[in-house]
């Protein structure tokens, strides 16, 4: 097994086989939870809570979309404000979550500077749909999608999913939040 030193901002390197035990994480302090609000060891709840935004934004531009086609344009413009204004409540409940988290990763490490990007980038997801909310709000009655509000959600869409690729590198890479390697381990025995 690879036992060579890597710096603390490097995920571990190792060769082990299956059958060999896994290496430990060089940052466990990371794993563990702020609080037990932020959810149980292994299992927190800022990635089930983000299901929220994410869903109910993704399905706004959907009915935007289909309003274009639809007979009843208005009931599905309504429905994408309904959608945003969904996401937008979720997604600062996620935000608590995901700061509680956020707080667990050691300062000056590249997994922190990933989290202050992750979160500047959703901080700005919220804010360019809150525009979109407000840019529909007076035309709901009119059965169209403003283009401006339709453009506003596109955007943060894509910055939305800029920002999830971050979140998962989080998780996936650095293991912020997610069980250390002994524990996976004992699912394999």
């Amino acid at each position: 097994m690879d036992t060579t030193a890597t710096p603390p901002d490097e995920p571990v390197a190792t060769t082990a086989r299956p059958d060999e035990p896994v290496a430990t994480t060089a940052r466990p302090d990371a794993k563990r939870p702020l609080t037990p609000l932020a959810g149980p060891y292994g299992h927190p709840f800022h990635p089930i809570l983000v299901t929220v935004p994410i869903g109910a934004w993704v399905a706004s531009i959907v009915f935007d979309l289909v309003s274009h086609r639809s007979g009843e344009a208005e009931v599905f413009v309504k429905a994408s404000f309904w959608l945003i204004g969904l996401g937008i409540l979720g997604a600062l409940a996620a935000a608590v979550f995901g700061l509680l988290d956020l707080l667990t990763i050691p300062r000056g490490t590249r997994a922190f500077r990933r989290g202050l990007t992750h979160m500047a980038l959703n901080l700005a997801v919220v804010a360019l749909f809150a525009i979109s909310f407000a840019l529909r709000r007076d035309h709901l009655d009119e059965g169209d999608v403003t283009i401006a509000g339709f453009v506003f959600s596109a955007v943060a869409l894509a910055l939305l999913a800029i920002s999830g690729w971050l979140g998962g590198e989080l998780a996936y890479r650095y293991g912020v939040r997610v069980a250390d390697e002994e524990t996976q381990a004992e699912g394999y025995t």
